[in-house]
């Protein structure tokens, strides 16, 4: 009964959503702005859905658990465009902390980069990656296995300003 109150309450938030874009041209704008041209923190409205409402609709009756949680260590690391290069120890990269994959693909002058949006608003940019085990608009918790890389990029930002690395490595 739970499952299907939750299921519910999404829908009728998602009708209304789309009842206000179709009737209110003010609401239609202002929603499209903040999807397709602002940073939209999908990892906040995920962390504002499970202290509300539990954990993410289950569509399934298995419970999947991790089989790799990690920690990156880092031998060393310099300074390289917006972000960091890191020489690791392990060239599997777990993911530093939770979030929403919000990109996958190719950035000029990082090469395959996966792009996850915390729930704090701040956006990591993991580059370099030889390998890529995940996909867009997957959530993934801290730890997780995200790929491959032998010289990671990292690129801290929030709301499209870059951030200082060294506040979190």
């Amino acid at each position: 009964m739970k499952k299907l109150s939750k299921l519910l309450i999404t829908i009728i938030i998602t009708l209304i959503c789309l009842i206000f874009i179709r009737k209110d041209i003010k609401f239609k704008t202002l929603f499209y702005k903040k999807i397709y041209e602002d940073s939209f923190d999908f990892g906040y409205i995920n962390k504002l859905y499970k202290q509300y409402f539990g954990k993410i609709l289950p569509l399934s009756i298995e419970s999947t658990k991790p089989v790799f949680n990690e920690d990156l260590i880092i031998e060393s690391k310099e300074k390289y465009l917006d972000g960091v290069k890191l020489v690791t120890k392990n060239k599997l990269i777990p993911l530093l902390k939770d979030g929403l994959v919000v990109y996958v693909g190719e950035k000029e002058g990082y090469g395959n980069t996966i792009i996850v949006s915390g729930s704090d608003g701040i956006d990591i940019w993991y580059s370099n990656m030889d390998n890529i085990n995940i996909k867009l608009y997957d959530y993934l918790e801290k730890g997780s296995l995200i790929g491959e890389s032998s010289n990671l990029v990292l690129v801290y930002k929030k709301d499209g300003e870059v951030l200082n690395y060294n506040d979190y490595i």
